[in-house]
């Protein structure tokens, strides 16, 4: 059976515990259901998208560990582009052999229940990436559309962008 971590937040830890994990509504690209990585050796990959998730204002994010059979449906991609059918199995293997993983997701289309749950752990909050995997080696735009008020540094980006067309 492979096994999965879903990230939510702790508010929501006792809940998933009692009922598991409902379909996630709120998105239909690429398709609605419970997205998911897969526990690869590399703690790193199998948790990338803790610090993205957080980036909509959850303090503290717990994983969320659940089997499936090996043979279960599943959807795997990159989150940019489209998604291919396989067994959970293959997605694994997918993401496992994968040069770069970082943006890789894998979706379950049914609801977890709460008898699949082996545990929920606390996890440390600073790993992953945010905006993008890879996004840390590139300079961030300063434009008021890039960085709207309220985002973490924005307004030191926005006045450094401002000075630079000064400038020029």
């Amino acid at each position: 059976m492979a096994q999965f971590v879903h990230l939510v937040s702790e508010k929501l830890a006792s809940a998933v515990r009692r009922r598991g994990i409902n379909l996630n509504r709120s998105r239909s690209w690429p398709a609605r259901g419970v997205y998911a990585m897969p526990v690869t050796p590399r703690f790193y990959i199998s948790h990338q998208w803790l610090r993205e998730l957080k980036r909509d204002g959850q303090r503290t994010v717990v994983g969320v560990y659940f089997r499936i059979p090996d043979d279960e449906p599943v959807l795997v991609g990159h989150y940019r582009f489209a998604h291919r059918a396989c067994t959970a199995a293959e997605a694994a293997g997918v993401i496992l052999k994968a040069e770069h993983a970082e943006g890789y997701e894998v979706i379950v289309p049914r609801r977890i229940e709460a008898a699949e749950i082996r545990k929920i752990r606390a996890l440390p909050q600073v790993l992953g990436w945010r905006y993008y995997p890879g996004a840390h080696r590139d300079r961030p735009c300063g434009c008021p559309v890039c960085q709207p008020r309220g985002e973490i540094r924005s307004k030191r980006l926005r006045e450094a962008y401002a000075a630079s067309l000064r400038e020029a």
